[in-house]
């Protein structure tokens, strides 16, 4: 099976201007999230843009980027419309302002979707308090088969007042997705879900219509940018 990994960076971010060119020890941002996708060497890498300049910028460094329509509510739909016309059978969503990401993870999931998982993500547990407690960072609670129950902004799994143990580390959502191509295009033809409403999450509505997500277990929790500060911390490098 051959694999498509797809970089959404839009220009518009609201709480990081111009982001995915902000640079960060010398580069853009965008191109850091292209590196990790090709050090993991599972098949074609390509930046899906609303913006001539990120094209731009990619295409300086030689490589692969494609112009997408600029109505897109999310980065899932944007990489659909670069699925569409490609032909692998594997699509992964490689955030652009993950600049971290590890290449073993990304090739792990391009192997899960191959195995035939129709939808595959990751999670690591959270070591941080201040992190476990943020709404920012993604919570997900995941079942014996390895599939995900739910994902919140909640700290989840919440303990009761009478629970023995010690509080459990909750598991932070990472932001990366693998498909089968067929699921890809079938989840950004659905509705937006209540729950997803309610929480912000899109990853609720494959949820809410009965698409599995298979969750892998990784080694660490790494940090997108979407401020500032996130932008300095990755910059001393404890992203």
């Amino acid at each position: 099976m051959s694999v498509l990994i797809v970089i959404p960076a839009r220009m518009g971010s609201t709480r990081l201007a111009e982001k995915p060119l902000r640079l960060l020890r010398g580069r853009p941002l965008v191109l850091w999230a292209r590196d990790a996708a090709l050090k993991a060497g599972v098949g074609r890498v390509v930046v899906a843009t609303d913006d001539e300049r990120i094209r731009q910028v990619v295409e300086a460094e030689g490589g692969e980027a494609a112009l997408t329509g600029v109505h897109h509510r999310t980065g899932t739909d944007r990489v659909a419309e670069v699925a569409r016309r490609s032909a692998e059978d594997v699509i992964l969503n490689l955030q652009g302002d993950e600049p971290d990401a590890d290449p073993l993870l990304i090739r792990r999931i391009a192997e899960a979707c191959k195995a035939g998982g129709g939808m595959v993500t990751a999670a690591a547990e959270i070591e941080d308090p201040e992190a476990a407690d943020s709404p920012q960072v993604v919570k997900v609670v995941v079942g014996a088969d390895g599939n995900a129950l739910y994902f919140s902004r909640a700290r989840i799994p919440a303990t009761h007042p009478g629970h023995a143990g010690s509080r459990p580390w909750p598991l932070g959502h990472l932001g990366i997705y693998g498909f089968r191509k067929e699921t890809l295009l079938r989840f950004v033809e659905l509705p937006p879900g209540r729950l997803e409403g309610i929480e912000g999450l899109e990853q609720l509505r494959a949820l809410e219509n009965g698409i599995p997500i298979r969750v892998l277990l990784a080694d660490r929790l790494s940090r997108g940018v979407d401020t500032e500060e996130d932008l300095a911390r990755h910059e001393k490098g404890s992203g």
